[in-house]
């Protein structure tokens, strides 16, 4: 199975009441963000059969928007064990949930996110040291237990290749 593991994107400061906090959106950048690593993975030919998403909103969010721009059509699932206070146990049951399917994405928070993709790729269990930034995303071809690590692209390096791809198509008489 694929896994595509996908950090929310930008959603400005922390809220200090946990129930608000729960129902904070994204901003305008992490909106951008969504839209250059949808296109990415457009661009890249990623179908996936499940977008599964942690029930806060700003993930909720990301899972669509980046759905969108792939054009994913089925719905979003939502499943606890992507909430911030998820263990690594919830996400093996997730995993056990959805083994039949070719390939996901998960959509959740750090710390666990990323504690969930080195724990993933690591030999015998333990935790290898991978960070996800908000709005990156990791592709990870996952065979029974062990994962291995294909690629992991972030919104700035994804921003990045854009503007580069839409410099060098225009007539080099009108670029700077």
């Amino acid at each position: 199975m694929i896994v595509y593991f996908l950090r929310h994107a930008n959603a400005g400061t922390h809220l200090a009441t946990p129930k608000k906090d729960e129902k904070r959106a994204l901003d305008k950048e992490g909106i951008d963000q969504c839209g250059y690593v949808g296109r990415a993975l457009a661009a890249l030919d990623v179908q996936v059969d499940a977008i599964i998403s942690s029930p806060l909103k700003r993930s909720t969010q990301t899972a669509a928007l980046v759905g969108n721009e792939m054009g994913y059509e089925g719905k979003v699932n939502i499943e606890a064990a992507l909430r911030p206070e998820a263990t690594f146990a919830d996400f093996r049951k997730l995993l056990d949930k959805y083994a039949r399917q070719e390939a996901i994405m998960v959509v959740g928070h750090n710390p666990n996110l990323s504690e969930f993709l080195g724990r993933i790729v690591s030999a015998a269990g333990c935790e290898a040291n991978l960070e996800l930034r908000k709005g990156a995303v990791a592709k990870v071809d996952l065979q029974r237990t062990a994962g291995s690590l294909q690629w992991c692209l972030t919104p700035k390096i994804l921003r990045s290749l854009y503007a580069a791809a839409a410099e060098s198509s225009r007539p080099k008489s009108s670029r700077k």
